[in-house]
Protein backbone atom coordinates (compact mmCIF):
# COMPACT_ATOMS: atom_id res chain seq x y z
CA UNK A 1 0.00 0.00 0.00
CA UNK A 2 1.14 3.54 -0.78
CA UNK A 3 -0.28 6.33 1.39
CA UNK A 4 0.59 9.23 -0.88
CA UNK A 5 -0.23 12.93 -0.78
CA UNK A 6 -3.09 12.80 -3.27
CA UNK A 7 -4.43 9.35 -2.45
CA UNK A 8 -3.81 5.82 -1.23
CA UNK A 9 -3.03 2.99 -3.67
CA UNK A 10 -3.23 -0.72 -2.94
CA UNK A 11 -1.65 -3.33 -5.22
CA UNK A 12 -1.65 -7.13 -5.29
CA UNK A 13 1.61 -8.79 -6.35
CA UNK A 14 1.93 -12.55 -6.79
CA UNK A 15 4.85 -14.80 -5.87
CA UNK A 16 6.29 -14.41 -9.38
CA UNK A 17 6.67 -10.67 -8.78
CA UNK A 18 3.81 -9.83 -11.13
CA UNK A 19 1.32 -7.04 -10.45
CA UNK A 20 -2.14 -8.58 -10.73
CA UNK A 21 -4.45 -5.80 -9.50
CA UNK A 22 -4.44 -2.25 -8.17
CA UNK A 23 -6.94 0.21 -6.77
CA UNK A 24 -6.76 3.79 -5.51
CA UNK A 25 -8.81 6.14 -3.38
CA UNK A 26 -8.24 9.89 -3.42
CA UNK A 27 -7.54 11.99 -0.34
CA UNK A 28 -9.13 15.32 0.34
CA UNK A 29 -6.80 18.10 -0.91
CA UNK A 30 -4.31 19.18 1.71
CA UNK A 31 -5.15 22.37 3.54
CA UNK A 32 -3.05 25.54 3.48
CA UNK A 33 -4.37 27.74 6.32
CA UNK A 34 -1.48 30.14 5.67
CA UNK A 35 1.03 30.45 2.81
CA UNK A 36 3.64 27.70 3.07
CA UNK A 37 1.53 25.54 5.39
CA UNK A 38 0.31 22.07 4.38
CA UNK A 39 -1.89 19.85 6.56
CA UNK A 40 -3.88 16.65 6.08
CA UNK A 41 -6.29 14.70 8.30
CA UNK A 42 -4.79 11.28 9.18
CA UNK A 43 -8.25 9.78 9.48
CA UNK A 44 -8.84 10.64 5.83
CA UNK A 45 -5.82 8.47 4.96
CA UNK A 46 -7.40 5.64 6.95
CA UNK A 47 -10.72 6.09 5.12
CA UNK A 48 -8.93 5.98 1.76
CA UNK A 49 -6.87 2.95 2.80
CA UNK A 50 -9.97 0.97 3.71
CA UNK A 51 -11.56 1.80 0.36
CA UNK A 52 -8.42 0.93 -1.65
CA UNK A 53 -8.03 -2.41 0.13
CA UNK A 54 -11.66 -3.38 -0.36
CA UNK A 55 -11.51 -2.43 -4.04
CA UNK A 56 -8.28 -4.31 -4.81
CA UNK A 57 -9.54 -7.45 -3.05
CA UNK A 58 -12.80 -7.23 -4.99
CA UNK A 59 -10.81 -7.15 -8.24
CA UNK A 60 -9.55 -10.71 -7.60
CA UNK A 61 -12.37 -12.63 -5.88
CA UNK A 62 -11.16 -15.26 -3.44
CA UNK A 63 -7.57 -14.00 -3.40
CA UNK A 64 -5.50 -14.94 -0.33
CA UNK A 65 -3.19 -12.20 0.94
CA UNK A 66 -0.09 -13.69 2.57
CA UNK A 67 1.43 -10.41 3.79
CA UNK A 68 1.14 -6.64 3.58
CA UNK A 69 3.63 -3.76 3.69
CA UNK A 70 3.16 -0.02 3.49
CA UNK A 71 4.92 2.95 1.96
CA UNK A 72 3.91 6.56 1.59
CA UNK A 73 4.72 10.23 1.84
CA UNK A 74 7.59 10.82 4.26
CA UNK A 75 8.23 13.35 7.06
CA UNK A 76 4.63 14.05 8.06
CA UNK A 77 4.09 14.49 11.80
CA UNK A 78 1.17 12.47 13.19
CA UNK A 79 0.57 13.23 16.87
CA UNK A 80 -1.50 10.83 18.99
CA UNK A 81 -2.64 10.92 22.60
CA UNK A 82 -2.33 8.08 25.12
CA UNK A 83 -5.43 6.42 23.63
CA UNK A 84 -4.10 6.58 20.09
CA UNK A 85 -6.41 9.42 19.05
CA UNK A 86 -5.24 12.05 16.54
CA UNK A 87 -4.57 15.36 18.31
CA UNK A 88 -4.40 17.70 15.30
CA UNK A 89 -4.06 17.56 11.49
CA UNK A 90 -0.69 16.27 10.32
CA UNK A 91 1.92 18.75 9.14
CA UNK A 92 2.97 16.99 5.93
CA UNK A 93 6.22 16.85 3.93
CA UNK A 94 5.77 20.07 1.93
CA UNK A 95 4.92 22.25 4.94
CA UNK A 96 7.49 25.06 5.06
CA UNK A 97 6.59 26.90 8.28
CA UNK A 98 9.35 25.56 10.53
CA UNK A 99 12.52 27.43 9.49
CA UNK A 100 12.67 29.19 12.91
CA UNK A 101 12.62 25.76 14.59
CA UNK A 102 15.44 24.60 12.30
CA UNK A 103 17.50 27.62 13.33
CA UNK A 104 16.73 26.97 17.02
CA UNK A 105 17.79 23.34 16.76
CA UNK A 106 21.10 24.21 15.10
CA UNK A 107 21.64 26.78 17.86
CA UNK A 108 21.20 24.10 20.52
CA UNK A 109 24.11 22.17 19.00
CA UNK A 110 26.49 25.13 18.88
CA UNK A 111 24.95 27.52 16.40
CA UNK A 112 25.86 28.45 12.84
CA UNK A 113 27.87 26.03 10.73
CA UNK A 114 29.15 24.25 13.85
CA UNK A 115 25.60 23.45 14.93
CA UNK A 116 24.70 22.14 11.49
CA UNK A 117 27.82 19.98 11.42
CA UNK A 118 27.09 18.53 14.86
CA UNK A 119 23.54 17.62 13.86
CA UNK A 120 24.83 16.04 10.64
CA UNK A 121 27.28 14.04 12.76
CA UNK A 122 24.41 12.75 14.93
CA UNK A 123 21.68 12.20 12.31
CA UNK A 124 23.54 12.46 8.95
CA UNK A 125 21.31 15.43 8.04
CA UNK A 126 20.84 19.11 8.97
CA UNK A 127 17.54 20.49 10.24
CA UNK A 128 15.16 21.27 7.38
CA UNK A 129 11.52 22.43 7.43
CA UNK A 130 10.45 19.17 5.75
CA UNK A 131 11.60 16.92 8.62
CA UNK A 132 9.25 15.56 11.28
CA UNK A 133 11.16 16.86 14.30
CA UNK A 134 10.99 20.50 13.25
CA UNK A 135 7.22 20.14 12.88
CA UNK A 136 6.97 18.79 16.43
CA UNK A 137 9.02 21.73 17.67
CA UNK A 138 6.61 24.14 15.93
CA UNK A 139 3.69 22.54 17.76
CA UNK A 140 5.63 22.70 21.02
CA UNK A 141 6.09 26.45 20.57
CA UNK A 142 2.75 27.45 19.08
CA UNK A 143 0.31 24.82 20.41
CA UNK A 144 1.69 23.81 23.82
CA UNK A 145 -1.68 22.45 24.91
CA UNK A 146 -1.54 19.93 22.04
CA UNK A 147 2.13 19.11 22.66
CA UNK A 148 1.39 18.33 26.30
CA UNK A 149 -1.07 15.59 25.27
CA UNK A 150 1.26 13.75 22.84
CA UNK A 151 2.01 10.13 23.75
CA UNK A 152 2.97 8.72 20.33
CA UNK A 153 4.39 10.15 17.11
CA UNK A 154 4.17 8.42 13.74
CA UNK A 155 4.58 9.19 10.05
CA UNK A 156 1.64 8.92 7.62
CA UNK A 157 1.93 5.32 6.46
CA UNK A 158 2.77 4.22 10.02
CA UNK A 159 -0.49 5.74 11.22
CA UNK A 160 -2.40 3.65 8.67
CA UNK A 161 -0.49 0.56 9.89
CA UNK A 162 -1.44 1.49 13.46
CA UNK A 163 -5.11 1.54 12.44
CA UNK A 164 -4.68 -1.83 10.70
CA UNK A 165 -2.81 -3.53 13.53
CA UNK A 166 -2.75 -1.45 16.72
CA UNK A 167 1.08 -1.46 16.62
CA UNK A 168 3.25 1.64 17.03
CA UNK A 169 6.07 0.79 14.62
CA UNK A 170 8.35 2.44 12.05
CA UNK A 171 11.05 1.26 9.67
CA UNK A 172 14.55 2.74 9.80
CA UNK A 173 14.32 4.18 6.28
CA UNK A 174 11.25 6.25 7.19
CA UNK A 175 12.74 7.12 10.58
CA UNK A 176 15.78 8.59 8.82
CA UNK A 177 13.53 11.43 7.63
CA UNK A 178 12.35 12.38 11.10
CA UNK A 179 15.71 13.93 12.16
CA UNK A 180 15.49 11.79 15.30
CA UNK A 181 17.43 8.77 13.99
CA UNK A 182 21.10 7.96 14.42
CA UNK A 183 21.30 6.95 10.77
CA UNK A 184 24.78 5.44 10.93
CA UNK A 185 23.75 3.02 13.70
CA UNK A 186 20.07 2.56 12.66
CA UNK A 187 18.64 3.50 16.08
CA UNK A 188 16.92 6.48 17.68
CA UNK A 189 19.30 9.28 18.68
CA UNK A 190 19.00 9.72 22.43
CA UNK A 191 20.99 12.97 22.27
CA UNK A 192 18.82 14.65 19.64
CA UNK A 193 15.62 13.58 21.41
CA UNK A 194 16.96 14.94 24.72
CA UNK A 195 18.04 18.29 23.28
CA UNK A 196 14.76 18.71 21.41
CA UNK A 197 12.66 17.76 24.44
CA UNK A 198 11.07 14.72 22.79
CA UNK A 199 10.46 11.86 25.30
CA UNK A 200 11.83 8.57 24.00
CA UNK A 201 8.57 6.92 25.05
CA UNK A 202 6.88 8.75 22.17
CA UNK A 203 9.07 7.04 19.57
CA UNK A 204 7.75 3.85 17.92
CA UNK A 205 9.64 0.57 17.82
CA UNK A 206 12.10 0.37 14.92
CA UNK A 207 12.33 -2.39 12.30
CA UNK A 208 14.18 -3.14 9.09
CA UNK A 209 11.90 -2.73 6.06
CA UNK A 210 11.23 -6.43 5.25
CA UNK A 211 10.74 -7.39 8.92
CA UNK A 212 7.28 -8.49 10.07
CA UNK A 213 6.30 -5.99 12.75
CA UNK A 214 2.57 -6.55 13.32
CA UNK A 215 -0.55 -8.45 12.28
CA UNK A 216 -3.93 -7.34 10.99
CA UNK A 217 -6.32 -7.06 13.93
CA UNK A 218 -9.94 -8.18 14.03
CA UNK A 219 -11.39 -4.67 13.85
CA UNK A 220 -9.54 -3.68 10.67
CA UNK A 221 -10.18 -7.12 9.16
CA UNK A 222 -13.91 -6.48 9.42
CA UNK A 223 -13.48 -3.05 7.78
CA UNK A 224 -11.20 -4.08 4.93
CA UNK A 225 -11.80 -7.74 4.08
CA UNK A 226 -8.26 -8.77 4.98
CA UNK A 227 -7.87 -11.83 7.21
CA UNK A 228 -7.15 -11.16 10.89
CA UNK A 229 -3.64 -12.27 11.70
CA UNK A 230 -2.20 -11.44 8.25
CA UNK A 231 1.48 -10.47 8.77
CA UNK A 232 2.46 -6.86 8.13
CA UNK A 233 6.04 -5.90 7.22
CA UNK A 234 7.55 -2.57 8.25
CA UNK A 235 7.85 -1.23 4.68
CA UNK A 236 9.57 2.07 3.89
CA UNK A 237 8.99 5.69 2.97
CA UNK A 238 8.06 6.45 -0.62
CA UNK A 239 11.61 6.98 -1.83
CA UNK A 240 13.00 3.83 -0.21
CA UNK A 241 10.13 1.67 -1.44
CA UNK A 242 10.24 3.24 -4.88
CA UNK A 243 13.94 2.46 -5.13
CA UNK A 244 13.27 -1.19 -4.25
CA UNK A 245 10.52 -1.25 -6.88
CA UNK A 246 13.11 -0.05 -9.44
CA UNK A 247 15.88 -2.41 -8.30
CA UNK A 248 18.15 0.31 -6.88
CA UNK A 249 19.80 -1.90 -4.28
CA UNK A 250 23.58 -1.99 -4.88
CA UNK A 251 26.22 0.78 -4.79
CA UNK A 252 26.43 2.35 -8.25
CA UNK A 253 22.71 1.88 -8.88
CA UNK A 254 20.93 5.24 -9.24
CA UNK A 255 17.38 6.33 -10.00
CA UNK A 256 15.95 9.67 -11.08
CA UNK A 257 12.25 9.87 -10.33
CA UNK A 258 10.03 12.78 -11.30
CA UNK A 259 6.72 12.97 -9.49
CA UNK A 260 5.33 16.10 -7.84
CA UNK A 261 8.85 16.46 -6.49
CA UNK A 262 11.97 14.99 -8.09
CA UNK A 263 14.51 12.69 -6.45
CA UNK A 264 17.90 11.34 -7.48
CA UNK A 265 18.59 8.28 -5.32
CA UNK A 266 21.85 6.31 -5.00
CA UNK A 267 22.41 3.15 -2.95
CA UNK A 268 25.59 3.10 -0.82
CA UNK A 269 27.40 0.45 1.21
CA UNK A 270 27.99 2.83 4.13
CA UNK A 271 26.48 6.12 5.33
CA UNK A 272 27.97 8.88 3.16
CA UNK A 273 27.49 12.29 4.75
CA UNK A 274 27.62 15.57 2.88
CA UNK A 275 29.28 17.93 5.41
CA UNK A 276 27.08 20.76 4.13
CA UNK A 277 23.84 18.77 4.32
CA UNK A 278 22.90 19.35 0.68
CA UNK A 279 22.04 15.67 0.22
CA UNK A 280 19.91 13.49 2.48
CA UNK A 281 21.67 10.44 3.92
CA UNK A 282 19.18 7.79 5.03
CA UNK A 283 19.07 4.11 5.90
CA UNK A 284 18.09 2.07 2.84
CA UNK A 285 15.12 -0.26 2.83
CA UNK A 286 17.72 -2.97 2.15
CA UNK A 287 19.03 -4.13 5.56
CA UNK A 288 22.66 -3.15 6.11
CA UNK A 289 22.72 -0.52 3.35
CA UNK A 290 22.20 3.22 3.12
CA UNK A 291 21.30 5.71 0.43
CA UNK A 292 21.87 9.32 -0.47
CA UNK A 293 19.36 11.41 -2.33
CA UNK A 294 18.92 14.91 -3.63
CA UNK A 295 15.48 16.46 -3.85
CA UNK A 296 13.93 19.01 -6.21
CA UNK A 297 10.79 20.29 -4.53
CA UNK A 298 8.74 21.15 -7.64
CA UNK A 299 9.63 18.77 -10.49
CA UNK A 300 6.46 17.39 -12.08
CA UNK A 301 4.67 20.18 -10.22
CA UNK A 302 6.49 22.64 -12.50
CA UNK A 303 4.92 21.11 -15.60
CA UNK A 304 1.48 21.03 -14.00
CA UNK A 305 1.87 24.65 -12.92
CA UNK A 306 2.86 25.63 -16.46
CA UNK A 307 -0.12 23.81 -17.97
CA UNK A 308 -2.59 25.35 -15.55
CA UNK A 309 -1.10 28.85 -15.64
CA UNK A 310 -0.66 29.28 -19.39
CA UNK A 311 -4.16 27.92 -20.04
CA UNK A 312 -6.32 29.12 -17.13
CA UNK A 313 -9.46 28.64 -19.24
CA UNK A 314 -10.27 24.89 -19.09
CA UNK A 315 -11.48 25.02 -22.70
CA UNK A 316 -7.94 25.97 -23.76
CA UNK A 317 -6.12 23.42 -21.60
CA UNK A 318 -3.72 21.05 -23.33
CA UNK A 319 -2.75 17.57 -22.29
CA UNK A 320 0.82 16.86 -21.25
CA UNK A 321 1.28 14.89 -24.47
CA UNK A 322 0.19 17.89 -26.53
CA UNK A 323 2.50 20.22 -24.62
CA UNK A 324 5.52 17.97 -24.98
CA UNK A 325 4.82 17.26 -28.67
CA UNK A 326 5.08 20.99 -29.34
CA UNK A 327 8.17 21.27 -27.11
CA UNK A 328 9.90 18.54 -29.13
CA UNK A 329 10.00 20.94 -32.09
CA UNK A 330 12.09 23.44 -30.09
CA UNK A 331 15.87 22.88 -30.25
CA UNK A 332 17.78 21.61 -27.19
CA UNK A 333 18.55 24.54 -24.92
CA UNK A 334 15.18 26.20 -25.65
CA UNK A 335 16.89 29.01 -27.59
CA UNK A 336 18.46 30.25 -24.37
CA UNK A 337 15.33 30.18 -22.16
CA UNK A 338 16.00 28.84 -18.64
CA UNK A 339 13.62 27.71 -15.89
CA UNK A 340 14.60 27.42 -12.24
CA UNK A 341 11.90 25.19 -10.67
CA UNK A 342 11.81 26.67 -7.17
CA UNK A 343 8.03 26.98 -6.81
CA UNK A 344 8.19 25.48 -3.29
CA UNK A 345 11.64 26.71 -2.32
CA UNK A 346 14.45 24.25 -2.90
CA UNK A 347 16.26 21.49 -1.03
CA UNK A 348 19.22 20.27 -3.09
CA UNK A 349 21.64 21.96 -3.27
CA UNK A 350 20.52 25.26 -1.74
CA UNK A 351 18.49 24.27 1.34
CA UNK A 352 16.49 27.46 0.82
CA UNK A 353 12.80 27.29 1.66
CA UNK A 354 12.36 30.89 0.41
CA UNK A 355 13.83 30.34 -3.07
CA UNK A 356 11.50 31.34 -5.90
CA UNK A 357 11.13 30.12 -9.47
CA UNK A 358 12.04 32.12 -12.56
CA UNK A 359 12.10 32.09 -16.34
CA UNK A 360 15.24 33.81 -17.63
CA UNK A 361 15.90 34.66 -21.27
CA UNK A 362 12.42 35.52 -22.57
CA UNK A 363 12.40 37.32 -25.94
CA UNK A 364 9.77 38.45 -28.42
CA UNK A 365 10.16 35.12 -30.24
CA UNK A 366 9.56 32.96 -27.13
CA UNK A 367 6.53 30.71 -27.58
CA UNK A 368 4.47 28.48 -25.32
CA UNK A 369 6.46 25.52 -26.64
CA UNK A 370 9.69 27.22 -25.53
CA UNK A 371 8.28 27.58 -22.02
CA UNK A 372 7.36 23.89 -21.96
CA UNK A 373 10.75 22.70 -23.15
CA UNK A 374 12.52 25.06 -20.72
CA UNK A 375 10.50 23.55 -17.85
CA UNK A 376 11.44 20.01 -18.90
CA UNK A 377 15.10 21.02 -19.14
CA UNK A 378 15.07 23.13 -15.97
CA UNK A 379 13.76 20.25 -13.87
CA UNK A 380 16.49 18.00 -15.30
CA UNK A 381 19.13 20.69 -14.62
CA UNK A 382 17.92 20.85 -11.03
CA UNK A 383 18.28 17.07 -10.68
CA UNK A 384 21.70 17.33 -12.39
CA UNK A 385 22.77 19.32 -9.31
CA UNK A 386 22.55 16.06 -7.34
CA UNK A 387 24.74 14.22 -9.85
CA UNK A 388 27.27 17.05 -9.48
CA UNK A 389 27.31 16.46 -5.72
CA UNK A 390 27.65 12.69 -6.22
CA UNK A 391 30.79 13.36 -8.26
CA UNK A 392 32.11 15.71 -5.59
CA UNK A 393 31.57 13.12 -2.83
CA UNK A 394 32.85 10.13 -4.80
CA UNK A 395 29.47 8.36 -4.98
CA UNK A 396 29.57 5.94 -7.94
CA UNK A 397 27.03 6.10 -10.77
CA UNK A 398 26.98 3.13 -13.16
CA UNK A 399 23.72 4.09 -14.88
CA UNK A 400 20.38 5.70 -14.16
CA UNK A 401 16.88 4.23 -14.05
CA UNK A 402 14.10 6.70 -14.75
CA UNK A 403 10.83 6.67 -12.83
CA UNK A 404 7.62 8.60 -12.34
CA UNK A 405 6.07 10.92 -14.89
CA UNK A 406 9.52 11.87 -16.17
CA UNK A 407 9.97 8.33 -17.50
CA UNK A 408 6.70 8.17 -19.44
CA UNK A 409 7.39 10.54 -22.33
CA UNK A 410 10.19 10.08 -24.87
CA UNK A 411 11.18 13.76 -24.91
CA UNK A 412 11.71 14.04 -21.15
CA UNK A 413 13.61 10.73 -21.14
CA UNK A 414 15.97 11.97 -23.86
CA UNK A 415 16.44 15.34 -22.14
CA UNK A 416 17.36 13.61 -18.89
CA UNK A 417 19.87 11.22 -20.50
CA UNK A 418 21.70 14.06 -22.27
CA UNK A 419 21.66 16.41 -19.27
CA UNK A 420 22.76 13.76 -16.74
CA UNK A 421 25.32 12.38 -19.19
CA UNK A 422 24.58 8.72 -18.38
CA UNK A 423 22.70 5.94 -20.18
CA UNK A 424 19.19 5.88 -18.74
CA UNK A 425 16.94 2.83 -18.45
CA UNK A 426 13.18 2.68 -18.68
CA UNK A 427 11.60 -0.31 -16.97
CA UNK A 428 9.00 -2.54 -18.59
CA UNK A 429 6.55 -1.67 -15.81
CA UNK A 430 7.48 0.98 -13.29
CA UNK A 431 4.88 0.38 -10.58
CA UNK A 432 6.22 2.74 -7.93
CA UNK A 433 6.51 2.49 -4.19
CA UNK A 434 3.50 0.24 -3.63
CA UNK A 435 5.15 -2.44 -5.77
CA UNK A 436 8.40 -2.11 -3.81
CA UNK A 437 6.48 -2.42 -0.56
CA UNK A 438 4.79 -5.61 -1.80
CA UNK A 439 8.22 -7.10 -2.54
CA UNK A 440 9.23 -6.31 1.05
CA UNK A 441 6.12 -8.06 2.33
CA UNK A 442 6.99 -11.10 0.22
CA UNK A 443 10.52 -11.23 1.64
CA UNK A 444 9.09 -10.85 5.14
CA UNK A 445 7.12 -14.10 4.84
CA UNK A 446 9.70 -16.07 2.87
CA UNK A 447 8.27 -15.63 -0.61
CA UNK A 448 11.79 -14.63 -1.65
CA UNK A 449 14.99 -15.04 0.37
CA UNK A 450 15.97 -11.36 0.07
CA UNK A 451 15.10 -8.19 -1.82
CA UNK A 452 17.65 -8.90 -4.56
CA UNK A 453 15.77 -12.07 -5.46
CA UNK A 454 12.43 -10.29 -5.28
CA UNK A 455 13.63 -7.57 -7.68
CA UNK A 456 15.12 -10.15 -10.05
CA UNK A 457 11.69 -11.78 -10.27
CA UNK A 458 9.64 -8.64 -10.76
CA UNK A 459 11.75 -6.06 -12.64
CA UNK A 460 12.92 -5.95 -16.27
CA UNK A 461 14.36 -3.22 -18.51
CA UNK A 462 12.36 -2.17 -21.57
CA UNK A 463 14.70 0.40 -23.12
CA UNK A 464 18.07 2.08 -22.66
CA UNK A 465 18.28 5.74 -23.70
CA UNK A 466 21.78 6.88 -24.65
CA UNK A 467 22.88 10.52 -24.30
CA UNK A 468 23.05 12.34 -27.65
CA UNK A 469 26.59 13.80 -27.93
CA UNK A 470 25.56 17.07 -29.59
CA UNK A 471 22.83 17.62 -27.01
CA UNK A 472 25.21 16.81 -24.17
CA UNK A 473 27.43 19.68 -25.33
CA UNK A 474 24.51 22.09 -25.69
CA UNK A 475 23.14 21.18 -22.29
CA UNK A 476 26.55 21.64 -20.67
CA UNK A 477 26.35 25.29 -21.75
CA UNK A 478 22.76 25.53 -20.55
CA UNK A 479 23.60 23.97 -17.18
CA UNK A 480 26.43 26.43 -16.63
CA UNK A 481 23.97 29.26 -17.22
CA UNK A 482 21.35 27.61 -15.03
CA UNK A 483 23.82 27.44 -12.13
CA UNK A 484 24.29 31.22 -12.29
CA UNK A 485 20.59 32.08 -12.03
CA UNK A 486 19.96 31.27 -8.35
CA UNK A 487 22.85 33.34 -6.90
CA UNK A 488 22.08 36.20 -9.30
CA UNK A 489 18.43 36.41 -8.25
CA UNK A 490 18.81 35.59 -4.57
CA UNK A 491 19.80 39.13 -3.63
CA UNK A 492 16.86 40.82 -5.36
CA UNK A 493 13.90 38.75 -4.15
CA UNK A 494 11.16 40.83 -2.62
Amino acid sequence: MDVGTGGTRAVLVDRNGKLIASASSEHAPFRTPHPGWAEQDPDDWWRAAQQAIRDVLAAVPGVRVDALALTGQMHGAVMLDKDGKVLRPSLIWCDQRTQPQCDWLHQQFGGGEAGREKLIELTANPALPNFTLTKLLWVKEHEPEIFAKIAHILCPKDYVRYRLTGAYAMDVQEASGTLLLDVAHRRWSKEVARVAGIPESWLPELFESPQICAKINAESAALTGLQAGTPVAAGAGDQGAGAVGMGILEPGAVSATIGTSGVVFAATAAPTRDPHGRLHTFCHAVPGRWHVMGVTQAAGLSLRWLRDTLAPDPSQAQTYDQLTAAAAKIPPGSDGLLWTPYLLGERTPYLDSTATAAFVGITATTTRAHFTRAVLEGVAYSLKDTFTLFSELGIPVKGVRLGGGGARGPLWREIQASIYGYPCERLTAEEGGAFGAALMAGVGVGGWPHLEAACAAGISVAETIQPIPANVQRYAVGYAGYRRVYPALKGIRG
